[in-house]
């Protein structure tokens, strides 16, 4: 059975608090592309694909990224523990999202420019209950953006350690991910080096 109102039950989540220490140290959230932030174009992607709410997990120059992206209508989550890792990114957005309502959370990274609305949009509907698990597919590859249905948060946040994030919980459950194919709709690379920095336009 399918949650009523099911557009506000799904929150968007925006890890960008990396630091981006294989470009020199500069954070990713602040790279351009398309004539804004990155951080503002993965926010953006996610409101186009439904969702409402959108919490921004933030690190690395936070408060440069405050000054200087519009993040209006956000929820901006800082995480002091950053340099740990993505994993402490991942269990600071899901701790704020306690107490909001959501019922899923649609996780997206900041340094995926390739992936867009079209992608984002059919994970999201992937959505059925608190107990949902889904994930973007590659060639049958598992990879982002992933759904997170908050009967799993706990779960997650207690297996979500280093640059894991939900890796070993979603090992754990395998058999009960759904897989949405987006290989024809998107691009899954990340901009971890100089020599990323190709695909930013």
């Amino acid at each position: 059975m399918t949650d009523d109102s099911d557009e506000p039950s799904v929150a968007g989540l925006l890890l960008a608090a990396g630091g981006g220490r294989r470009l020199g140290g500069r954070p990713k959230a602040l790279l351009e592309h398309r004539g804004r932030l990155l951080v503002e174009h993965a926010v953006g992607v996610l409101r186009a694909a439904g969702c409402a709410r959108v919490h921004v997990v933030l690190g690395a120059r936070a408060p440069d990224v405050r000054d200087r992206a519009d993040l209006a209508g956000c929820v901006l989550v800082d995480n002091p523990e950053w340099e740990r890792g993505m994993g402490t990114s991942l269990r600071a957005g899901l701790e704020s999202l306690a107490g909001t309502g959501a019922r899923a959370t649609l996780v997206s990274l900041v340094d995926q420019p390739g992936i867009g609305t079209a992608a984002t949009t059919r994970v999201r509907a992937a959505f059925r209950d608190r107990t949902s698990l889904a994930s973007a597919a590659y060639a049958g590859v598992r990879g982002h953006p992933v759904l997170l249905g908050a009967a799993h948060w706990a779960g997650v946040a207690a297996t979500a350690t280093g640059d894991r994030g939900a890796r070993a919980y979603l090992r754990e459950h395998e058999a009960e991910i759904a897989l949405v194919e987006c290989g024809d709709v998107a691009r899954p690379y990340d901009i971890d080096t100089a020599a990323d920095l190709v695909h930013l336009e």
